[in-house]
């Protein structure tokens, strides 16, 4: 995604703005939030080409992942053909146990996508090798046809 706009916003209404905006100068638009039920509410009533999910600060609950994606999210996606997004930068950026925490959520994420059928990409503020990004998809358990697209 070269020609795109990525929007960071916690009120519906500014980001409707936004997103609206990016789209009258013909930009492929990535929204990411903070907040779940902003995701889904976006993911729903809004245009959007990917939706990037944050994973770091998160809290686990006793015997499951928050990783911010859920099977609610994936058929919203899947309806609107709006791509998964996976943040690179934040991977890279954490350390120690926080590191296999956000991991363990991306991979639990790319189960999900692989299920409904859904894209994913990395996306990251510096350019990437795509033959590395392949490399950490597969290892991370995306099948074949998935990293075909990165």
């Amino acid at each position: 995604m070269d020609n795109y706009v990525l929007i960071q916003e916690n009120d519906f209404q500014k980001a409707r703005r936004k997103i609206n905006e990016a789209r009258k100068n013909g930009k492929a638009v990535i929204f990411s939030s903070n907040d779940d039920e902003l995701n889904r509410k976006i993911l729903e009533k809004e245009n959007v080409d990917c939706l990037l999910i944050n994973l770091a600060g998160r809290k686990d609950r006793m015997k499951q992942r928050d990783s911010g994606f859920n099977h609610v999210l994936a058929k919203a996606a899947k309806a609107k053909n709006v791509t998964i997004g996976i943040n690179l930068d934040e991977i890279a950026s954490s350390q120690g146990k926080e590191k296999s925490e956000i991991l363990a959520r991306v991979r639990q994420n790319i189960k999900l996508c692989n299920k409904n059928k859904l894209k994913m990409t990395f996306i990251s503020k510096e350019k990437q090798d795509t033959y590395n990004l392949k490399s950490l998809g597969l290892v991370l358990g995306m099948p074949t046809w998935m990293t075909k697209e990165i």
